[in-house]
């Protein structure tokens, strides 16, 4: 079953990769952008939507203003990718945000950071996932209705992808990635060649009015108006998302790494601004309409479209209207939209596990998730980001409008405490730095961050007033409850480095206990008892005794027969046990030793049965298992487990064992 299991997993994830094979794992620009840029890249698929929705709420003429809303997104875009460019250059360790808050801030700080990353990561996968799920359904009506089985899906898929290695998952999606900007690109290019030769048709929403929500009749005008302005603005900021996955992924690059991270943080910038305001622009050449309810908001000649009337997304609308007539160009969009939005899940599979394994190495998280699997990826982090993800997705029915809402709370908190950090940074450096171009560089270096601080902090403030309400409390409790569990977890390895460590008087040979008092249970007698018996000897404890639990007379009259008849020199103690109970007799026994020789050290030789089926582990060792659980817990008390292979466990750990079941020579 066994060998079964193993080449079932080697045929999903491949063989198991070398610790020295680790460099050949590392990323060059051209794989790098893919792997870590998708999560940006991706998000011009849906913060222009989210954009266009939020201004709909004021009507037709609110829609004018996209554009430069666009506008006000790029420049925050710009002035964060900048700002970053200067983090990898300064920790290039890939701690990322956490490591300069942690370094700068002090601790409680980058835990705050390490919280809200964690909730954002697990946030990107479940909006991109179920933003892929919804284009996917736009061109496969077969799954519209499913759509949260198929996010599911992806997830599941995207997992096994990645549980193959970081190298492995990069090659394996740089190409979608790469068609997804040419389509983009063609888009842009093609719908703006037509627009200036006034060939561009209109889109297929533009024909349609668009009813105010109450509350905004006056449209964008007075105290609503601006509020809707700046919750439009929040959306769209929705496209920063992803930046700090370059930060937190340096290490994985190729040398050198601070450089080629740099670069491709440059290319990810440049290439989002430039399609986020494309699309914007074109939306608004096109004529095209995206609301929250399309059923009432949109109107025909004044009238609702009702619920016939099926919203296709902004992307979707665009690629039909530039490439009218030629229906496979739409089709290829559709899809490779749909790949950009699952891929994109892909920057956090790659994003939270390192950080998880930063964490769990300073003590903030479990140390399983430090370590990394047979292929050099951090493979429970990998599995712990899909089951959040999963439950997420579910939890929210892969509803892209209600999962937006819990969005870039997370990144903004990061980005924020991330450039404060950075600019004191700058002035401790500027304090010990004498060579005057490093100096002018560093004030260079702190003015650019500081610019970053100003715009993610006032972002920050938007969002939080803005998106509170809407569902931005949820994220901000997610971060409250990871912050206090990861702060428990570093309380709780901390205590029990206390209590591990040696005291003056448990040095040397003063740690040694007096005596060693050796008890063998034993049931019946034979070939594991004779082998528990031999190793217990062979230990040469000072006192060495055969215990017994009396359940049934004439079981123990047998085995005293037998134990005389062999002449063993291991005298065998007899527990009484008048209500047929095995456990209790054996703690009361041994706690009994404790109690008058308290500096005695007892050792419990249990023997054990090995199996090779799940079904005789039902048949085996029950009681063993008993009084190991109920031992442990016993000061002064070692249980030594005597293994015995049966027939069946033959072959069980794929090494040869001529010398299974043999007792010891000599006994």
């Amino acid at each position: 079953m066994s060998d079964l299991a193993d080449a079932a997993k080697r045929l999903v994830l491949g063989r198991p990769v070398r610790s020295d094979r680790l460099g050949h794992t590392l990323l060059p620009k051209r794989i790098a952008l893919p792997v870590f840029a998708s999560d940006a890249l991706s998000s011009v698929a849906y913060a222009p939507d989210e954009i266009l929705l939020t201004l709909s709420l004021a009507g037709l003429t609110a829609l004018t203003i996209s554009p430069w809303v666009g506008i006000a997104v790029a420049l925050v875009l710009l002035t964060v990718v900048a700002s970053y460019r200067q983090n990898v250059h300064a920790y290039p360790s890939g701690g990322g945000d956490y490591e300069v808050a942690s370094v700068n801030l002090g601790p409680r700080a980058g835990v705050t950071v390490a919280s809200a990353l964690l909730v954002d990561y697990v946030l990107t996968v479940a909006v991109s996932i179920s933003s892929g799920a919804q284009y996917a359904a736009t061109a496969i009506p077969a799954l519209r209705g499913h759509e949260t089985t198929f996010a599911i899906g992806l997830v599941v898929a995207l997992t096994l992808v990645n549980l193959r290695g970081v190298k492995e998952s990069g090659t394996a999606f740089a190409i979608p990635v790469y068609l997804f900007m040419a389509a983009m690109g063609s888009i842009a290019v093609v719908g703006a060649v037509r627009y200036f030769t006034g060939t561009l048709p209109a889109a297929e929403s533009a024909g349609f009015g668009v009813a105010s929500e109450p509350g905004f009749d006056q449209g964008l005008m007075g105290l609503a108006g601006g509020f809707l302005v700046l919750r439009a603005f929040a959306s769209g900021c929705a496209a920063l998302t992803g930046v700090e996955a370059i930060s937190n992924g340096v290490p994985a690059f190729k040398k050198p790494k601070s450089r080629n991270a740099a670069t491709t943080l440059l290319l990810l910038g440049s290439i989002s601004i430039a399609m986020i305001l494309s699309i914007l622009l074109l939306a608004q050449a096109t004529g095209v309409k995206f609301v929250d309810d399309p059923a009432t908001q949109l109107l025909r000649d004044g009238v609702p479209v009702g619920d016939a009337y099926e919203q296709h997304p902004v992307i979707s609308q665009l690629a039909a209207s530039v490439f009218s007539g030629v229906d496979v160009l739409f089709v290829v969009v559709s899809v490779v939209t749909g790949l950009i939005l699952v891929l994109a899940a892909n920057t956090a599979f790659n994003g939270f596990p390192v950080l998880g394994s930063i964490l769990a190495k300073d003590g903030y998280l479990p140390r399983q998730l430090h370590t990394r699997g047979d292929r050099l990826a951090f493979s429970n982090g990998i599995l712990t980001l899909a089951a959040a993800a999963i439950a997420l997705i579910w939890a929210f029915d892969a509803q892209v409008t209600r999962l937006i809402q819990l969005y870039i709370v997370g990144v903004f908190v990061s980005f924020t405490l991330s450039q404060l950090g950075m600019v004191r940074h700058w002035t401790r450096e500027l304090r010990t730095e004498p060579e005057p171009r490093a100096r002018a560089r560093m004030r260079r270096s702190r003015v650019i961050n500081t610019i970053g601080l100003g715009m993610t902090a006032t972002v920050l403030v938007i969002v939080l007033l803005t998106k509170f309400t809407h569902g931005a409390w949820i994220a901000i409790l997610a971060m409250a409850l990871v912050f206090v569990a990861m702060q428990g977890v570093h309380e709780h390895y901390r205590r029990v480095r206390a209590e591990l460590a040696l005291a003056d008087d448990e040095q040397g040979a003063r740690a040694l206990p007096s005596r060693v008092h050796a008890v063998v249970l034993v049931s019946h007698l034979h070939r594991p008892t004779m082998r528990a018996l031999a190793y217990a000897r062979a230990s040469r404890p000072n006192v060495l005794e055969a215990v017994t639990v009396g359940v049934d007379a004439d079981d123990v009259a047998a085995l005293r027969a037998q134990w005389d008849a062999a002449d063993l020199p291991v005298p065998l103690r007899v527990l009484d046990s008048p209500f047929r109970e095995i456990t209790r007799p054996v703690l009361t026994y041994v706690r009994s030793i404790r109690r008058e020789s308290p500096r005695d050290l007892v050792v419990v030789y249990i023997p054990e049965y090995v199996v090779g089926h799940w079904w005789e582990q039902l048949l085996h060792n029950q009681s063993a298992l008993r009084l190991k659980s109920r031992l442990l817990f016993t000061p002064g008390v070692v249980v030594a487990s005597v293994p015995w292979q049966l027939a069946s466990s033959e072959g069980q750990t794929g090494l040869e064992d001529p010398v299974r079941g043999t007792v010891p020579r000599g006994y």
